[in-house]
């Protein structure tokens, strides 16, 4: 139903598989996946509820720029988001698709980012920022205990708990530390809550419990997109106005930025007064209907700038999504997991 006419109109599939993807296992087996859900739901949650947002690249000296040519490699693609095959989503006009990514960083304690569920083949894939997956601290590879809470609120887990399973990115934000490629997409496992025997309980598929948006690419500059997050830290003048205990929406149109200080060579952004942290994976959702709570992911925020000098965050950075990016997800969203119990 969203967007009915570029949907008939303009539906380009993704590439069935990227050439420059690249592919990293989160978790050795079901085993493992099961203490990572323990180390999360262990003591009433409190690792959850003691995290805190993530502070790597939570801002970038960057500025608007003119510039209306985008690095377009196909023509414009469009893929429809996913309906829940569950009932009894909250009366809420922000999306449950989005929530909370957790994660033990190179500092050994937990954080947390953005994430969204996505459509997908097996119903399993989470978007949300390169390097709140991949360690870009230290020697590791991807970060640790990674998990993905939907619909997060108040140290809730509402839609239950998905541990992730394998994490595709662009081979040159992988090896080469592209922040033109800063995005992920994480296969995660059927979800889990704490049972009363204090064991695990198998809740079902992410995508079936929350259902999951549609992606777009290749889209010109000044789209309209709906931006949801979880923003908690300060602005540069100190004034704190969010908690990151619930989920935010800002709204504009995406425009070119320039960047200092961070290998990107066409970034986008947008009007957002989102600080940086906790915000980073936040979904940029085009075509976004209220009444459904369902989009197109057409944009996530890898970092946030000031860019008129006032000490207040104005616009949220992406990187563009091309073909590229929709190969990167193709290959992710064929990607089966299932259940860990």
């Amino acid at each position: 139903m969203l967007a009915a006419g570029l949907l008939t109109s303009g539906f380009v599939a993704a590439p069935a598989r990227a050439a420059n993807e690249a592919a990293d296992k989160l978790v050795a087996d079901v085993a493992a996946a099961q203490q990572v859900a323990a180390f999360w739901l262990g003591d009433d949650g409190a690792n959850l509820r003691n995290a805190t947002p993530y502070s790597v690249q939570t801002a970038v000296v960057g500025e608007r720029v003119s510039a209306t040519d985008v690095p377009a490699d196909t023509k414009p693609g469009y893929i429809p988001p996913l309906v829940p095959s569950v009932s009894g989503s909250p009366n809420t006009k922000t999306p449950v698709t989005s929530g909370k990514v957790f994660f033990v960083g190179a500092d050994g304690q937990p954080h947390w980012c953005t994430g969204t569920a996505m459509q997908s083949t097996y119903r399993n894939v989470v978007a949300t920022a390169g390097h709140c997956v991949y360690d870009t601290q230290s020697s590791a590879i991807t970060l640790d205990k990674w998990v993905f809470v939907p619909g997060y609120s108040a140290g809730t887990t509402p839609w239950g708990l998905y541990v992730g399973e394998q994490a595709f990115t662009h081979y040159d934000f992988r090896w080469y530390s592209d922040y033109d490629r800063d995005y992920a997409f994480v296969n995660v496992y059927n979800g889990v809550v704490s049972s009363p025997s204090g064991g695990l309980t198998d809740i079902g598929r992410l995508g079936d419990n929350v259902g999951g948006q549609g992606l777009a690419y290749n889209l010109t500059l000044d789209t309209s997109v709906d931006v949801f997050g979880y923003p908690a830290g300060p602005h540069p003048d100190g004034k704190q106005p969010y908690t990151g205990e619930t989920i935010e929406s800002s709204s504009g149109s995406t425009l070119a930025m320039r960047l200092t200080g961070l290998p990107a060579d066409h970034p986008i952004g947008v009007d957002s007064r989102f600080t940086g942290e906790g915000s980073l994976g936040s979904s940029w959702l085009a075509s976004y209907d209220g009444g459904s709570r369902r989009g197109h992911l057409n944009g996530i925020t890898i970092s946030v700038s000031d860019t008129d000098g006032d000490l207040r965050y104005d616009t949220s950075v992406s990187p563009y999504f091309d073909g590229q990016l929709a190969a990167v997800y193709a290959a992710a969203r064929e990607d089966w997991t299932g259940s860990m119990l």
